[in-house]
C-alpha cells in the first residue's frame, strides 16, 4: 500500500509539471508608458513606438533658441510634432524581422550626437551631401546589414540630440528591459557609436544619476565604435575651426558646443552662451559633450595653428575668442574618470572598434596623433576599467562619420555578435 501511493505522488508530480504554464515573460516595466506607435516608417524600419519613462528625475533640457537643436524630419512626428520633446521620452526602432529573424540575442543600436537613429543606422545620405563623412552616402547602413543576417535589431532614439548621457543610459536601459519583455530573451546585445558609446556603457557600469536605476545584468556584449573610453578634447584643441561650423555671425548653424562663448566674426563680437561647455547665461544646452571631455595636451599637444589656441585650451581673453577652457569644462561635469572607475563588469564582453582614417569631409580633421578625424584610437581603444575586452579592432579606410555603414565596419560587428 505504502509503495502505491509512493507511486501515485511520483506520477501526480511528474503530470503536475508536464501540465504547469510555462513561466510567464517578463513584463514592461510599470514606470514605462507605451504612448504611440508608428507602422508608416520611412528608411527600411518596420515600426517605431515612442514611451514615456514616468521615473521622477528626468527633465526637460535645455535647447539652442535658433532651432537647430528641435527634432526634424520624421523624428517630429513621432515625438508628437513637438520639435523640443521632454527627455523622459524615447523612441525604439524596430527593423524587420525583429520578432522572426533566427539570431538568438537581439541587438540595440545606440546612435552618436547630433544624430538620429534613421541617419545614423539606416540612410546615411538622409541630411544630403557630409552627412556620412564622405562625398557620396549610401542609403543603407548597419540595421539593413544586420537584419538581413538574421539578427533581430532594434535602435533607440532620444529626446534631446546631445543630452544628458545619465539620463539616456537610462533610458537605454528601459530599451532594454522593453525588447526582453517582447521577445521573452533574458539579453541583448548592445551597438554604441561615438556619443552612444557613453550612455551604453553608462548603463552596464551602473553610472547613474542619483534617483536612477542599476544595470539589471541583461547585457550580452558591448560593442563599442569610435567611441571615446577615454574621452576627446577636439573641440578645444582646434577651437577657431571648430566655432566657424557653429557661430552664426560667421555662417555656422551647425549643433554643437563650442569652446568659446564670445567671438569676433566679420568684426562683430558677439556673446552666445547658449553654445558654451559650461551652463552659461541660463543655457547647457550640451551636457552630454561635456560629460566626455579629457585632455590630452600632454600627450598630443595642442594645434597652434588655431587662432587664439591657447586661451581657446585653458581659458581667457584671446584676441578675438574668449572662454573658459578645457579644465572647467571637465570640472563643470565630465563623466570619464567616473566610467572608468565603475568599470564595465566582467560578464559583459566588450569589444572595441577604431577608425582608422582622419578624413571626415566638410570638417577640420583631428591631426595631433592617430584618430578618425575626430576621436584618437588611443580613446576609442582605452581597455581602462573594462573587465573582459574581447576583442579589438582598427579599420584603417574608415573615418568617424562613416562607422556605421563602411562594410568592413559592419562585417566586423556581425563578426562579433556571432
Amino acid at each position: 500500500m505504502r509503495m502505491r501511493r509512493l507511486w501515485m505522488v511520483m506520477v501526480a508530480a511528474v503530470l503536475g509539471a508536464l501540465m504547469a504554464p510555462a513561466p510567464a515573460h517578463a513584463a514592461v516595466p510599470s514606470y514605462l508608458s507605451l504612448e504611440a506607435t508608428y507602422s508608416s516608417v520611412a528608411n527600411g524600419w518596420s515600426t517605431v513606438e515612442r514611451y514615456l519613462d514616468t521615473t521622477p528625475g528626468f527633465t526637460q533640457e535645455s535647447y539652442p533658441p535658433d532651432g537647430r537643436g528641435d527634432q526634424d524630419g520624421q523624428r517630429l512626428t513621432y515625438f508628437g510634432n513637438v520639435k523640443r520633446p521632454f527627455s523622459g521620452r524615447f523612441l525604439l526602432y524596430h527593423a524587420p524581422g525583429w520578432n522572426s529573424n533566427p539570431k538568438a540575442t537581439p541587438v540595440l543600436l545606440v546612435h552618436g550626437a547630433n544624430d538620429n537613429p534613421d541617419r545614423a543606422w539606416a540612410d546615411p545620405g538622409e541630411s544630403g551631401g557630409f552627412g556620412c563623412g564622405a562625398l557620396s552616402c549610401p542609403s543603407t547602413g548597419m540595421v539593413q546589414y544586420l537584419s538581413h543576417a538574421g539578427y533581430r535589431v532594434f535602435a533607440i532614439g532620444f529626446a534631446h540630440k546631445e543630452g544628458d548621457n545619465l539620463m539616456q543610459a537610462q533610458e537605454v536601459g528601459d530599451a532594454v528591459a522593453i525588447i526582453k519583455a517582447k521577445l521573452g530573451v533574458s539579453s541583448v546585445d548592445l551597438v554604441g557609436w561615438s556619443k552612444g558609446e557613453m550612455s551604453a556603457r553608462m548603463y552596464v557600469s551602473s553610472v547613474k544619476p542619483s534617483w536612477g536605476r542599476a544595470y539589471a545584468g541583461d547585457v550580452r556584449k558591448l560593442i563599442t565604435l569610435g567611441g571615446p573610453n577615454a574621452g576627446y578634447d577636439y573641440p578645444f584643441a582646434h577651437g577657431w575651426a571648430h566655432d566657424l561650423s557653429i557661430w552664426p555671425e560667421c555662417g555656422g548653424s551647425v549643433n554643437s558646443p563650442a569652446p568659446h562663448v564670445y567671438m569676433t566674426c566679420y568684426g562683430v563680437y558677439a556673446h552666445h552662451p547658449e553654445f558654451s561647455f559650461v551652463p552659461s547665461g541660463g543655457y547647457d544646452c550640451y551636457p552630454g559633450q561635456r560629460q566626455m571631455l579629457a585632455r590630452f595636451d600632454g600627450t598630443y599637444g595642442i594645434d597652434q595653428t588655431q587662432q587664439d589656441w591657447y586661451t581657446t585650451y585653458y581659458g581667457g581673453q584671446g584676441f578675438y575668442t574668449s572662454g573658459p577652457g578645457i579644465q572647467a569644462a571637465i570640472n563643470a561635469g565630465s563623466l570619464i574618470s567616473r566610467i572608468q572607475q565603475a568599470g564595465v563588469p566582467a560578464s559583459v564582453q566588450t569589444y572595441l572598434l577604431a577608425g582608422g582614417s582622419p578624413t571626415v569631409v566638410g570638417i577640420y580633421n583631428e591631426n595631433r596623433g592617430p584618430s578618425d578625424g575626430v576621436v584618437f584610437q588611443s580613446s576609442a581603444l582605452s581597455r581602462t576599467g573594462i573587465g573582459t575586452v574581447a576583442g579589438t579592432a582598427l579599420v584603417a579606410g574608415a573615418n568617424h562619420l562613416e562607422l556605421g555603414w563602411y562594410p568592413a565596419v559592419e562585417s566586423q560587428v556581425a563578426s562579433w555578435l556571432g
